[in-house]
């Protein structure tokens, strides 16, 4: 296996989590009652970002857990507890260990990139892969940073306002438009959940650690599980799986979340509500399509759009990181299901997967 950072810098990682964080943490606290916490969490962020560059993703993840609990016993009040009176510094925590572990995984994903373009490229034409790769690699970076950018930004905005619209002293807010922010910083804190749901499974693809435990599943049960884990965005989906279908045989964990990226996709493209059905087919075949009636996607298109980061319309906001549809492929790939776009009649875009009965 490839060894993508050298055990050298990952020890020197290590000794900055169990050293340097400590030690400056120390450092804070004289001056922790005169800090406001945004600028100690940034602190820490930064000291993050460093150890996940030096050692990767396991150092700065172990790095950010580290820092919140130095930053929650030792300078958040009360102090020398871990427990939290104030609503909104729980909230600023929770954001910063998303982010900082965000960070720890784009990291992962661009070093592992970076080994794989000078793994892989042949002798005959080792300069022309290299710059392919690299060219490849600057993408991933480039698209990275505009995910982490926009669609961990906005979300982030929103939790900001809100928070700091709690937070005013002078203000007493009547019940429903309180409910109205605490519902503005919930449903931020799932989209941030989601985008670091699909980097980290992203991840796993490209790292080929994506582990397979085929059994036989029932197809309407995963489905339920699927729209069930997407909340209030599922509401409009219609399902048509009749219940005396066939088993079939797959990993129903990676099954439900290719599910769920479909519907999500389709939800996105069609917010009237997109169809799920779900029939058999000859001997031993189970053919499971998400139906969406929107805008629909060029047959010219239909390669690119499983390629990470890709987005139809990069002006639209509402549509999402560019990584549903690659997860669709990676965890199909590892499963052997073949995902066929096909143009829905009427317009709009219809994936199915092709599932053996068993």
């Amino acid at each position: 296996m490839v060894e993508v950072i050298p055990e050298r810098r990952r020890r020197t990682a290590w000794l900055l989590v169990v050293g340097g964080l400590p030690l400056g943490t120390v450092a804070l606290l004289p001056v922790r009652d005169s800090s406001a916490l945004e600028v100690v969490l940034l602190l820490y962020l930064l000291a993050v970002v460093v150890v996940a560059v030096v050692g990767g993703l396991g150092p700065g993840v172990v790095g950010a857990l580290v820092s919140f609990l130095l930053a929650n016993f030792l300078l958040t009040e009360p102090y020398y507890t871990l427990q939290v009176e104030v609503f909104e510094r729980l909230v600023e925590l929770s954001v910063f260990v998303v982010v900082a572990v965000l960070v720890s995984a784009a990291v992962e994903i661009g070093a592992r990139h970076r080994v794989a373009a000078e793994a892989n490229r042949d002798e005959a034409d080792a300069q022309a892969a290299r710059a392919r790769e690299l060219a490849e690699t600057d993408r991933v970076r480039a698209a990275i940073l505009a995910a982490v950018s926009h669609d961990l930004r906005t979300p982030l905005a929103g939790i900001k306002a809100a928070v700091s619209s709690l937070r005013q002293p002078d203000v007493t807010w009547p019940e429903a438009e309180r409910a109205e922010l605490l519902g503005t910083i919930d449903d931020s804190t799932d989209r941030l959940d989601e985008v670091v749901t699909n980097l980290l499974a992203m991840s796993r693809i490209r790292a080929g650690a994506v582990s397979l435990r085929p059994e036989s599943v029932v197809l309407d049960e995963v489905v339920g599980r699927a729209l069930l884990s997407l909340g209030p965005a599922a509401a409009p989906v219609e399902v048509a799986v009749p219940e005396d279908l066939p088993t079939v045989t797959a990993d129903p964990d990676l099954l439900e979340r290719v599910v769920a990226n479909l519907v999500m996709n389709a939800v996105r493209a069609d917010p009237q509500g997109p169809r799920i059905t779900a029939y058999a087919e000859g001997e031993g075949r189970v053919l499971l399509a998400v139906v969406d009636r929107g805008a629909g996607v060029p047959e010219e298109q239909w390669e690119a759009m499983f390629q990470p980061f890709h987005r139809l319309d990069e002006r639209d906001a509402g549509a999402g990181s560019g990584l549903g549809l690659a997860i669709v492929a990676g965890f199909c790939e590892v499963m052997a299901i073949p995902v066929t776009p096909s143009t829905t009649p009427g317009g709009g875009l219809t994936m199915t997967l092709t599932l053996q009965a068993g």
